[in-house]
């Protein structure tokens, strides 16, 4: 799945998917982070807030920019919240939008 390796197994209808399992996607710029919501969303997949879905077999997913681990990290707290506070306001995230937060 998206150049990754994982392996799972059918437990039935008796042990659906839930919060316990998911998967976080690293994207290098908007337009993979698009391409990869966008796929992820296909067919019956539901949006959440702050880059999270479900997709259609009721898989979560959250879909980042890499960049947001970087911004996240840094040691000016001022920054990091500002960040934080632009990505708790996005259901899909926008990469220029958390930029111009972090440089603010």
């Amino acid at each position: 799945m998206f150049g990754q390796r994982f392996q799972a197994m059918s437990a039935g209808p008796h042990h659906p998917f839930n919060d316990a399992v998911s998967f976080v996607m690293l994207c290098e710029d908007q337009a993979e982070l698009d391409r990869y919501w966008h796929a992820l969303l296909r067919d019956g997949g539901q949006e959440q807030a702050c880059g999270w879905l479900t997709d259609r077999f009721g898989v979560r997913w959250q879909i980042l920019p890499r960049a947001f681990e970087e911004m996240m990290r840094d040691k000016d707290p001022a920054r990091v919240q500002r960040v934080f506070a632009a990505l708790l306001q996005m259901v899909k995230i926008d990469i220029a939008t958390l930029e111009a937060a972090y440089n603010a």
